[in-house]
């Protein structure tokens, strides 16, 4: 594991050169899967403690992040079928951290917001990963920021990143 982060911290291993012969970029892959679970590990204890999973967290940061978005909308930035969706809205909803309400004009729409308790639960849960993510940047020095952010957001499919750019705020330059 050592040599693993060595060689991509140092930029001497397959992982910045194996694009140019097409191999998988497996010591990327990897790190990005390892990461991930690191990064998404905090928070899945918490939830635990509710009997809540990674689609809950999902579901209560985009809806504090987005307080009245519409049911539609968060279908399409989770990209998860309607019947997992409602399931877990089902949980989120009686458990008192969101609540419903129809739409202002169109009385049909389902507006999410969170409570109080579910504002509490989304921002102790974005404190941790902020730690986790303030770390790794502090480590890169200045331009770490800048760069982390534009590398994530070139990750994203290319018909989708304009719109999650305006989603989340960030930009980046190309």
């Amino acid at each position: 594991m050592t040599d693993v982060i060595s060689q991509a911290s140092s930029g001497t291993g397959r992982a910045s050169t194996a694009a140019a012969d097409d191999a998988p970029l497996y010591e990327l892959i990897e790190l990005l899967f390892f990461a991930y679970r690191d990064f998404v590990g905090g928070p899945d204890r918490i939830l635990a403690e509710f009997g809540f999973g990674r689609a809950h967290h999902r579901v209560l940061h985009f809806v504090n992040r987005n307080p009245g978005i519409r049911v539609t909308d968060l279908l399409d930035i989770l990209r998860i079928t309607k019947q997992s969706l409602g399931r877990v809205l089902k949980q989120l909803l009686d458990t008192g951290y969101l609540e419903q309400r129809p739409g202002p004009v169109d009385r049909r729409q389902r507006l999410l917001f969170p409570t109080e308790s579910g504002r509490r639960l989304a921002l102790r849960l974005a404190a941790l990963q902020s730690d986790h993510i303030r770390k790794a940047l502090d480590a890169l020095g200045p331009d770490g920021a800048p760069t982390a952010q534009r590398f994530l957001a070139l990750l994203v499919n290319d018909d989708d990143r304009d719109a999650v750019l305006d989603l989340v705020g960030g930009g980046y330059d190309e």
